[in-house]
């Protein structure tokens, strides 16, 4: 246990050493609770606080600029990402037209996205324990559960689809483990479950090691992203004679054409609607709110027309090629006839996976696992604990079974947009951007963020009938037309509901936390 620091000394006691004792994990957990205790003033509780949610000194944060560009190289270039713009050449847009929607998306994310991450980088704190500042430290466990539950889930499902990705490129270089793929084990074939496994254990060994080996993942497969996809672009234009469709022969025009452009802006932000709610999560180790705009402007609305853009020659050129509509780049792979063409593009696809994988699933249920249980649970601990329920669901049955994914994932998506609009209201209309950091983690009642028996009733009522309308939206056959829209609705009503019922006597104060803060690399 450590000795607190006496009285008068400037220099904050070492937070971290705790978490490398040999001692049962609450044995730590209690002894750094009671080094920041000593050293803010405040009574901080073990059942709030560790070394993986405690916020992040500000000397030593490394995530930079490039750090923040290289998540988004990373995630906007996603295979799922490429299906929904190539979509949009299917649904009857031409290339300006897609260029327009994705630029719209483009333009909100970046306004929304430098919100969620200054937050991060005034606090220091992940997504559960900014979460306790509108909704109370026990109400946010509602927050971070959702994120939480929704990640884990596409987790699996994103490593599913990178093993499908894997078994053709094993295929590709050992034809004779074709037979292997013919079986089926729980509904996946033997090949699968190597596969499958395989990749679960590469993305596992790197959480663990992590956020500071993520951020050094993302900067390594960011540059691998962009050259693979333009590459696979370049080919396509070649085969396709130096020249491309610039729509299908469904073309839309007039109301239509502009009600899908900008219906199309509108998913492309609701696609984000996870991340731009956990942001933080990333942007608590960034240097300065300097390089969260820098980082993010790259990232989205310049890397997003880059992405347009391959987007529009990938579809295009296909189209020209023999008038069909791909669904994905993977499609195109498939038809690369140099074996070595093929298994450098299909790796590089298993890169991309991960690092969208890592970033997008895999950082939110952690730390909202670590959150639910601080004592027992550390970032590594939770990664293996989140990578099990991942397997453990089968994700494979879950993607191919439409109503899991339309009534449960879907669901619990929609939810998503009404927290987001509770914690942007609570932060920058009502608090505007005070906050009492070490109140954070302590469990007293007189504490800023105890509301009513650590729940606020008020952000839980704001969230109720957005939620609703959310759920409406999305199962209602009726309210089709405000699907795309969803989004938008349940984060403003939330916003709204929760501006106008917000308690303004409590009291604002601005603390930082650096007395408890640890260092970002942990």
């Amino acid at each position: 246990m450590q000795t607190p620091p006496p009285v008068g000394v400037e220099k904050a006691p070492d937070l971290t050493a705790p978490s490398d004792s040999s001692a049962h994990p609450a044995t730590g957990v209690e002894a750094l609770c009671e080094s920041a205790s000593a050293a803010s003033g405040q009574a901080i509780s073990p059942t709030l606080y560790n070394v993986d949610l405690a916020p992040t000194k500000r000397a030593g944060r490394s995530w930079s600029g490039y750090s923040i560009f290289t998540l988004w190289a990373n995630d906007v270039h996603s295979l799922g990402n490429y299906a929904f713009a190539i979509g949009l050449f299917a649904l009857g847009l031409g290339g300006w037209q897609i260029l327009l929607a994705l630029g719209i998306g483009a333009a909100l994310l970046f306004g929304l996205l430098n919100l969620s991450g200054f937050m991060g980088v005034k606090t220091g704190v992940p997504f559960p324990v900014m979460s306790r500042i509108s909704f109370g430290i026990r109400g946010a466990q509602i927050a971070s559960l959702l994120r939480g539950a929704v990640a884990v889930a596409w987790f699996g499902i994103q490593t599913y689809l990178a093993s499908v990705v894997f078994r053709v490129m094993l295929v590709a270089m050992f034809p004779g483990l074709g037979e292997l793929d013919k079986d089926s084990i729980l509904g996946l074939s033997t090949l699968g479950w190597i596969a499958f496994v395989i990749l679960w254990i590469v993305q596992l060994v790197i959480v663990s090691f992590g956020m500071e080996m993520i951020r050094k993942y993302e900067a390594f497969a960011g540059p691998i992203i962009l050259v693979t996809m333009a590459a696979i672009a370049v080919w396509i234009f070649m085969e396709a004679g130096g020249a491309i469709a610039w729509s299908s022969d469904n073309a839309l025009e007039g109301p239509q054409m502009w009600l899908t452009i900008f219906a199309g802006g509108a998913l492309w932000v609701s696609i984000y609607g996870t991340f731009v709610l956990n942001f933080c999560d990333f942007t608590r180790s960034a240097v300065s709110k300097k390089a969260v705009v820098r980082g993010n402007f790259w990232g989205i609305p310049i890397n997003m027309l880059v992405f347009g853009a391959i987007v529009v020659v990938m579809a295009g050129g296909q189209f020209k090629i023999n008038g069909t509509i791909i669904e994905s780049p993977s499609d195109i792979v498939q038809t690369i006839p140099n074996t070595l063409f093929l298994v450098l593009a299909c790796l590089a696809l298993l890169i991309l996976t991960i690092a969208v994988n890592l970033m997008a699933n895999f950082v939110a249920p952690v730390y909202a696992l670590t959150n639910l249980f601080p004592k027992h649970l550390d970032f590594r601990k939770a990664a293996f604990v989140s990578a099990v329920i991942g397997l453990v669901i089968l994700p494979w049955n879950l993607y191919n079974n439409p109503l899991v994914i339309v009534y449960f994932l879907g669901g619990l998506g929609a939810l998503l947009g009404p927290l987001f609009g509770v914690v942007m209201a609570d932060y920058w209309l009502i608090r505007r951007g005070k906050v009492n950091v070490p109140e954070l983690y302590t469990a007293s009642p007189e504490g800023a963020y105890y509301y009513k028996n650590g729940v606020n009733p008020r952000a839980i009522i704001a969230m109720v009938p957005a939620a609703v309308l959310a759920l409406l939206i999305a199962f209602v056959p009726a309210l089709a037309a405000a699907a795309p829209f969803a989004w938008f609705f349940a984060a403003g009503i939330a916003a709204a509901v929760y501006f106008f019922i917000a308690d303004r006597s409590q009291r604002l104060e601005d603390r930082d936390g650096e007395a408890i803060a640890v260092a970002s690399k942990h």
